[in-house]
């Protein structure tokens, strides 16, 4: 009985972390509006410097792979990274096309999250504490510049 329950447990373990990294990331934005406005969803660009920037990395280890965040994410988002690595290779065309979304969002900073409606226009920057944010909490300032986009 004791061995089932060991099991059950470790089967829910793992399919819950199976649900919280089902998030995919694009880094195609304009392939990513063309997605979100066919299914009516927001776009989220995450401005990340993925290996470097501490809050970055705890963003993603902990708030975008958390189930409510995934669940949130699969319901209402189009993620996009925008990534600027310091040692990691990236081929140059998306170098290049990072290197303008980060001129045209005008990013100083990051992480920088933006979110874009699913007309594809800017909605605002996604406010939050960069040392203790939660996925909740996240999830609660998307929700608060998506307001005034909900149909």
């Amino acid at each position: 009985m004791r061995k089932r329950l060991l099991s059950l447990a470790a089967t829910l373990v793992l399919f819950q972390t199976v649900i919280a990294a089902d998030s995919t990331w694009l880094t195609d934005l304009p392939k990513a509006k063309q997605q979100a406005k066919a299914e009516g969803k927001l776009v989220l660009l995450d401005f990340t410097g993925s290996d470097f920037c501490s809050s970055c990395i705890r963003l993603h280890k902990e708030v975008f792979p958390a189930k409510e965040f995934a669940a949130f994410a699969k319901q209402r988002l189009i993620l996009v990274e925008v990534d600027f690595p310091l040692k990691k290779k990236q081929p140059a065309a998306l170098k290049a096309a990072n290197e303008a979304l980060s001129k045209e969002f005008k990013v100083d900073g990051y992480p920088t999250l933006i979110l874009l409606g699913s007309d594809g226009k800017k909605l605002g920057e996604v406010e939050f504490d960069l040392f203790d944010a939660s996925a909740k909490d996240v999830i609660a300032a998307i929700e608060k510049l998506a307001k005034p986009a909900k149909p």
